[in-house]
């Protein structure tokens, strides 16, 4: 018995966002392995076993795929969004390097619809010129390199989205994030909030730099910084594709 690993993205919150490639997986699958609440969204069945597990834990998750696997499981690793996008695909190959027993593993990676371009669709195209995605989180990595990031995207007039922008037990950086916004880029580009997109709670706001203030985003919620030339048209707000 031959098994195999995917790694599916399972979209931003609505059903009708997740691809019929991933739909697939899921109903060839055995295992189902992610985070208690990517899990949670994956219909039990009778001949499915669901292995949720707490944040923090993806090295553990992907070695456990590729040992159920290499046993002849057929498991899918599940991350909201797309997988590749600070999600479970990297965690895998990472894993898949230290463990070189599994190298013969049959891997695929099944993309998804992303948390930011979903935001972006919400709000019109403010993502429409070259653009940057940074996590905001400093558990993997210090705040001194996101904030040379920062930096670095707000010099070349990247628009930028935020993953991870604020949690209860990192409320100081996000506004920390809008210091050194408001430093770079002036107080007047737009920034957009898209909480919960694509599911019945969603809440889009846009504001300035210089009204928006650290409550205005959490761990649901995605921000989009535009670039220099980000403005409204009507509700909607773009970010034209000609060269400034």
């Amino acid at each position: 018995m031959t098994g195999w690993v995917a790694i599916a993205g399972l979209g931003p919150g609505s059903e009708a966002l997740v691809t019929p490639e991933v739909t697939a997986a899921l109903a060839k699958a055995t295992d189902i392995i992610g985070y208690i609440p990517y899990v949670a969204r994956v219909a039990e069945r009778p001949g499915l076993t669901l292995h949720p597990t707490d944040n923090r834990v993806e090295l553990e998750r992907a070695q456990h795929a590729l040992e159920l696997a290499s046993q002849g499981a057929k498991v899918v690793v599940v991350s909201s969004g797309d997988p590749g996008v600070f999600a479970m695909a990297s965690a895998v190959f990472e894993a898949l390097e230290e463990r070189r027993e599994f190298a013969a593993t049959d891997i695929r990676v099944l993309p998804g619809i992303t948390a930011m371009l979903a935001a972006a669709a919400a709000a019109g195209a403010p993502l429409g010129h070259d653009f940057c995605a940074i996590n905001l989180s400093d558990n993997l990595k210090p705040w001194d390199l996101i904030e040379h990031r920062l930096r670095m995207a707000d010099r070349g007039d990247f628009a930028m989205a935020f993953y991870n922008p604020r949690s209860k037990s990192r409320p100081a950086g996000f506004e920390k994030t809008l210091e050194v916004l408001r430093e770079e880029c002036g107080e007047s580009r737009l920034i957009t909030f898209a909480r919960a997109v694509t599911t019945p709670d969603l809440t889009l706001r846009t504001v300035t730099l210089a009204e928006a203030s650290p409550d205005m985003a959490d761990m649901r919620t995605v921000v989009i910084v535009g670039n220099a030339a980000t403005r409204r048209v009507g509700r909607y707000i773009y970010t034209p594709r000609s060269a400034l």
